[in-house]
């Protein structure tokens, strides 16, 4: 372990056990504070990214928009710092509790998890959320971002952390790792002495090396392998304008929609309808046998590895299947647990569809693109969670804290 690290992880757990003291009202405050901050001081956040922007060669379209921060994207990233302040405190809270046959009285309270870190790639805006999130839920957070958007990271950390000093709390609630080797990623990830939970958040490779290499425990995120399934029954204009939505609003992200599945009964008036409206977003289509059939030279074959890709781009892969029980089938089998969805108008059908599908979201007649924390309510989110433990689908205050037992007697001792 490098002197650097041990520092951190000395520096995290101190001020963990400061803001696992703080009330309410305060860290309220602060997190207000630090959204004016953050609008104060975009200039100064945009120019340090246009420094991360010089230099993009070698880099993916997807990539440079993730990285890419402007006025409005950190007015929103400022928003979503406000909506946590106003959401409720779960420190605290007691989840359940009752008394004993020998009269101790037992309580499950909710209390930090205590030091996270996040290992990320080029998105800024993790930065804000996560150390808005962590600091409400009582955690300090020590942020290990890509190379690529170093001078972001620094320039909104350093805005964070002078906010904390403003009202005489622990700057190092928040902390930057700086030195971006590979070397000193992987000895983070093997900080057990100091850090309760490690969340990555970016690419497939990243989140797998971090799940593989880590000892600290992970909360594995965010690869979205997202499918829509058009039913039988679905009305078509709807499903239109859910897919257009689900894949072309934003196809970056990892709540995109990847793959279309289309019921074989609607197929031959669907495909063409629906192919006409991706194509005014230049999305390329790739499809199985059927809709190559019908659809002729305006597909490309898919090839066996679509079925599995995250493609993160102006790419759908269609399939035709001949009844619900094959959608589900092909779905559970190909993918990543993150969002599915149904376009139907049979009950009976998204009753089923919800029950059988295993994901951390499915939906009925809506897009895949809600799956987020801002959009749930959360005000931001640390990560998507595409694991069952010990969380699942956008994570918010609650899912960053853990239960202690509290059990008060009057002397009792074991016979």
């Amino acid at each position: 372990m490098t002197e650097l690290l041990n520092s951190i992880g000395q520096q995290a757990i101190a001020a963990a056990q400061a803001l696992a003291q703080l009330s309410t009202t305060t860290k309220n405050q602060v997190l207000r504070a630090m959204a004016d901050a953050l609008e104060e001081k975009t200039p100064d956040i945009l120019a340090a990214n246009q420094e991360d922007l010089a230099d993009t060669t070698g880099l993916e379209d997807k990539f440079i928009d993730r990285l890419t921060l402007t006025a409005d994207r950190l007015a929103g990233i400022a928003d979503g710092v406000r909506q946590v302040a106003n959401l409720p405190d779960p420190l605290g809270n007691i989840d359940r509790g009752w008394t004993t046959e020998s009269g101790l009285e037992i309580s499950q309270k909710r209390v930090p998890l205590g030091v996270v870190g996040i290992i990320y790639e080029a998105r800024p805006n993790v930065t804000v959320d996560s150390a808005a999130l962590c600091f409400k839920s009582g955690n300090a957070v020590i942020l290990r971002g890509g190379k690529e958007a170093l001078q972001t990271n620094i320039k909104i950390a350093a805005v964070v952390r002078d906010v904390l000093a403003a009202f005489n709390l622990p700057q190092d609630a928040v902390q930057v790792i700086t030195e971006t080797s590979h070397e000193l990623a992987q000895q983070f990830m093997q900080l057990n002495q100091y850090v309760d939970v490690l969340i990555p958040r970016g690419s497939a490779r990243l989140i797998q090396t971090v799940v593989q290499n880590a000892t600290v425990p992970v909360i594995e995120t965010g690869a979205g392998n997202c499918h829509i399934y058009v039913d039988e029954t679905a009305d078509l204009q709807i499903a239109e304008d859910i897919i257009i939505n689900a894949k072309t609003q934003r196809p970056s992200v990892c709540n995109a929609t990847e793959k279309l599945l289309v019921n074989a009964e609607i197929a031959a008036d669907f495909l063409p309808q629906i192919t006409a409206a991706l194509a005014n977003s230049h999305v390329e289509i790739r499809g199985d046998e059927q809709t190559c059939q019908i659809l002729g030279d305006q597909v490309r074959p898919a090839q066996p590895e679509d079925w599995d890709t995250e493609y993160n781009d102006y790419i759908i892969a269609i399939k035709v299947v001949h009844t619900l029980d094959e959608a589900i089938s092909h779905i559970n089998q190909h993918n990543t647990k993150h969002s599915e969805a149904i376009i139907t108008t049979n009950y009976e059908h998204s009753q089923q569809f919800t029950q059988q599908i295993d994901a951390a979201c499915v939906y009925v007649n809506a897009s895949t693109r809600f799956t987020d924390g801002f959009e749930f309510g959360f005000g931001a989110e640390i990560g998507i969670s595409t694991q069952k433990l010990h969380a699942r689908g956008p994570m918010g205050l609650k899912e960053l804290t853990t239960t202690k037992y509290v059990i008060l007697g009057q002397g009792q001792i074991r016979e």
